[in-house]
């Protein structure tokens, strides 16, 4: 199996070469997985006779999976480093994070305007990039076009669904995220500027 070739249907140009000799290196099962409303990707260190393991989202833009993919390898190098003896997202695997992404910007890998929201990311980063909303919308301006929009892009008191079939209301902005109205049950949930979603016609 050619992991190079998988990888860079996968990555931006010049990223998979690094990455297959991280999976190499570290002994990682590298999973390429199905689409994760919660997480972009995933780390379990090794278990039950079990080696490193890594997922990563299938649906994500090259330059989304490459920071998810970087920041999982954060992880399995801050376990090796203190066996679980730290934070999951302390200051040890923040200091990983930042070197690991070293060698992506010295190759040039990101366009400019990506990179610098990236540099700004690492100076604190969350324990999920798709929690930081300055990255990821940095990061959706490379998605593909597609019929989704983002809770933000939506004028307030539209109606849109949700992959798994519900639909809502845009109604008020509190603080950062947007309250919005199940139409089934009446019930308020609180949604992510970014959330994914889809508008219906009125």
């Amino acid at each position: 199996m050619d992991k190079v070739k998988i990888l860079s249907k996968y990555l931006p140009d010049g990223a998979a070469p690094l990455i297959s000799r991280w999976i190499d290196y570290f002994k990682c099962d590298f999973k390429i997985s199905k689409a994760r409303n919660t997480r972009f990707g995933d780390y379990r260190p090794p278990q039950k006779g079990e080696g490193h393991r890594i997922s990563v989202n299938y649906d994500l833009n090259p330059y989304a999976f490459l920071v998810t993919t970087v920041h999982e390898f954060a992880h399995l190098l801050t376990w090796k480093e203190h066996q679980g003896r730290v934070k999951p997202h302390g200051a040890e695997w923040k200091k990983n994070f930042k070197r690991m992404m070293q060698p992506f910007f010295d190759s040039h890998i990101f366009p400019e305007d990506l990179r610098l929201a990236i540099v700004s990311y690492l100076e604190n980063p969350s324990a999920s990039s798709c929690s930081n909303i300055t990255l990821l919308r940095a990061l959706k301006k490379y998605d593909k076009e597609s019929a989704s929009s983002t809770v933000e892009s939506l004028p307030f008191k539209t109606v849109f669904r949700l992959k798994d079939g519900r639909t809502f209301q845009k109604e008020t902005l509190l603080r950062k995220r947007y309250r919005c109205l199940e139409i089934h049950t009446g019930r308020l949930y609180l949604f992510n500027p970014m959330a994914e979603v889809y508008p219906l016609q009125a």
